[in-house]
């Protein structure tokens, strides 16, 4: 990657749109110009015409691989719709099939975790990619991957010393191919569900995945990997990138952009501006208007690829065990339409059953059936009921459609966000969305939801301590006939997360004994590479790695609970695996057991089944002194996501008087580990539209 040292204002106008160029490496060709003008939408647009059609996604292909050509580049080219269906997986004819996962350079790297796996297929990262851009983006807000690499590092903004770590902190680890919100199995040409879809490795945070636009609404996302590195950008406050992966996707969004008041570099968060792209259109080497059709490069370029699990080029037939990856010729594979969001074929549809007025979206199955329709607990004589899911919810919406948004344009658009309330098993009792919410949240709101549940919970020592071990692979996880390839670099006992929270606490029995509710924002406390969030050289949290061992790739709790689940998909993406990775994340075997990657229910399959998050919104939900659920929020802003979480309960308790938020005495905030105050929640100042009261969190 070559990087162009600016000077910082130089650095500030490229973000801003005030004028300024820096050197080109080549000789400029005209690119399509600016991006189009503001829409006008805030959430509204989307309608049955909002699709990716064949053609589109061909003409994003073509301009990618045009790009490509003129940097004499070998780029593997990813398209997805909105929901994550994938339409087409384009390898040209030399790109690299294998990639390295490394946040560093070589020589400098990181041991342990995801860190220096060398046989990630490049087609899961192209979709992993693709599929960010276009779950991270909305009618308000375009986002991309180098907008998630500068939200999910130890600091915010990355390189800056002494600053609390990024607002979406481990939101990398959602969308898990291990998910049980993703319960379909993309397979010859069919799936169970019609979306959201799961991405093959998490979120990304390595440039070259952009979201897709028509008339101010996405559409759908590119994703691009030509580098053979699966990384990020550990310090964009100095330079302006020239990344060949972005670079490309640029040239594939060509006539698809965002509108230019939605692009991230127009949105701030603690008084600093998102990153969007370093890359512009006045820096490609090709004209995309100029680019060859999709039949001009198809097989002669480079061709389609099956990705299994992912994309079988429309051919029905689903794939053998051990497929060859080039299976077939290569003219019977052809790209596919997307769907249109917010109609039933997509997965996300308004909601007419259970929330008059609020506007709320639900997700349905290929039938038009509500997947998440309020139902009563699975625990017990306590167990919420399906009237109060739905309260709980509802008074949520209620929250949400009166607050501003904190990332969101226009200024004053109300939180589009997803809401999901599970019981103390983990079960799903309702989920809804409001209007144009990130799809990235639905998964998300549902593991803050079973996250705070869980740590809140009496049992949590005891399922943690009882789960197997983590069992990092050593480069490659198996030879082809499914034996261990090597001996593991090390294993990890989860076990020992837990003694080091009792010790950090200062309390023997916690997560043992239920004493203490634990939110989304308590718990990522402790799981921060410094504690205090932001302090150097503070001791790391006791759910964390320490400084030097950690990475956005290697972070510690979060990633060792789902780490086997996600090694047995690379290894199934690969064709090392006859079966994919079961339902549910947390309690898959490594490669160290008798029987490597058992595909068998995991131990806490329900409990943690899409893993957890340790990013602000959620809080545990309470009858008295008894826990019975909790509620995740995930959207437009952190601050937002608690607010809506802890005052959705405290009002949908206040109309029905039998549930509540923790009792005072038992939220985390009352624990002190080295001498600084847990958080518990954090609400914005004066949030409303309809009206001024400040501090609206307090007391209660």
């Amino acid at each position: 990657m070559a990087a162009l040292r600016l000077p910082l204002f130089v650095f500030v106008c490229l973000i801003t749109g005030c004028g300024g160029s820096g050197p080109s490496p080549a000789p400029v060709v005209a690119g399509p110009g600016p991006p189009p003008p503001d829409a006008g939408c805030d959430g509204s647009c989307a309608g049955p015409t909002s699709f990716l059609s064949i053609g589109d996604v061909q003409t994003v292909i073509a301009q990618a691989v045009a790009e490509a050509q003129a940097r004499n580049a070998e780029a593997t080219i990813a398209v997805v719709d909105r929901v994550g269906n994938v339409l087409g997986v384009f390898r040209m004819l030399d790109a690299d099939e294998l990639i390295t996962i490394s946040s560093t350079p070589p020589g400098n790297q990181i041991s342990g975790g995801l860190e220096g796996i060398f046989i990630i297929p490049d087609t899961m990262a192209a979709i992993s990619k693709a599929v960010t851009g276009a779950y991270l983006a909305s009618e308000g807000n375009a986002f991309t991957t180098r907008t998630a690499s500068q939200i999910v590092q130890e600091h915010f903004n990355p390189g800056e010393a002494f600053q609390a770590s990024g607002p979406l902190f481990g939101v990398q680890f959602s969308q898990l191919a291990c998910s049980d919100f993703f319960t379909d199995r993309f397979m010859g040409g069919t799936s169970t569900l019609p979306g959201p879809h799961r991405s093959p490795l998490g979120l990304s945070a390595d440039s070259g995945g952009i979201p897709l636009y028509r008339g101010g609404t996405p559409i759908g996302g590119v994703g691009v990997i030509a580098d053979s590195i699966y990384g990020l950008d550990k310090d964009p406050t100095g330079d302006v990138d020239m990344d060949i992966d972005e670079l490309i996707a640029l040239a594939g969004t060509a006539g698809f952009e965002p509108p230019a008041d939605r692009l991230a570099s127009r949105i701030t968060a603690d008084g600093k501006t998102f990153r969007f792209t370093d890359a512009r259109f006045d820096d490609l080497l090709s004209s995309p208007a100029s680019a060859p059709g999709f039949d001009t490069v198809n097989n002669i370029s480079g061709k389609l690829v099956l990705v299994r699990g992912y994309y079988d080029g429309g051919n029905p037939t689903p794939d053998p065990p051990n497929p060859d990856p080039d299976l077939g010729p290569p003219n019977d594979r052809v790209v596919l339409a997307g769907t249109a969001f917010g109609q039933p074929a997509s997965g996300v549809r308004p909601d007419t059953l259970d929330y008059p007025g609020r506007d709320a979206f639900v997700l349905v199955d290929a039938n038009n059936v509500e997947r998440f329709r309020p139902r009563d607990g699975t625990d017990g004589a306590d167990a919420l009921t399906a009237e109060e899911a739905r309260t709980l919810t509802d008074s949520a919406l209620d929250v949400a459609n009166r607050a501003r948004a904190q990332i969101r344009r226009p200024l004053g658009t109300p939180a589009r966000v997803t809401i999901s309330v599970v019981d103390t098993n983990g079960v799903p009792l309702a989920i809804a969305r409001t209007r144009d919410a990130p799809i990235f949240g639905t998964d998300v709101s549902l593991q803050k939801a079973r996250t705070a549940a869980f740590f809140s919970s009496a049992s949590a020592a005891a399922a943690l301590s009882a789960l197997p071990l983590t069992a990092y692979v050593n480069g490659t996880p198996l030879n082809p006939d499914g034996t261990p390839f090597s001996a593991p670099l090390r294993v990890v006992d989860i076990g020992n997360y837990v003694s080091a929270a009792q010790s950090f606490l200062g309390v023997p029995t916690a997560l043992a004994d239920g004493a203490f509710a634990f939110s989304d924002r308590a718990g990522g406390n402790l799981s921060r590479p410094f504690y205090p969030d932001g302090i150097d050289a503070a001791p790391h949290g006791p759910f964390s790695k320490r400084a030097g061992r950690w990475s956005p790739f290697s972070v510690g709790l979060q990633l060792d609970l789902v780490y086997n689940a996600i090694i047995h998909h690379v290894a199934f993406v690969l064709g090392l695996l006859p079966l994919d990775v079961g339902i549910g994340c947390t309690g898959v075997t490594g490669f160290d057991a008798p029987a490597p990657f058992t595909p068998a229910p995991p131990t806490v399959t329900s409990l943690l089944a899409n893993g957890i998050q340790i990013f602000p919104g959620s809080v545990p939900v309470y009858r008295g002194e008894t826990l019975v659920g909790g509620i995740g929020i995930s959207g437009d802003g952190v601050d937002q996501d608690d607010m809506i979480a802890f005052l959705g309960l405290h009002e949908a308790g206040v109309a029905l008087g039998t549930i509540n938020n923790a009792p005072v005495a038992r939220r985390a905030d009352n624990l002190t580990p080295m001498g600084t105050r847990l958080r518990y929640i954090n609400c914005p100042q004066s949030p409303y539209f309809d009206s001024d009261e400040q501090n609206v969190c307090e007391n209660k």
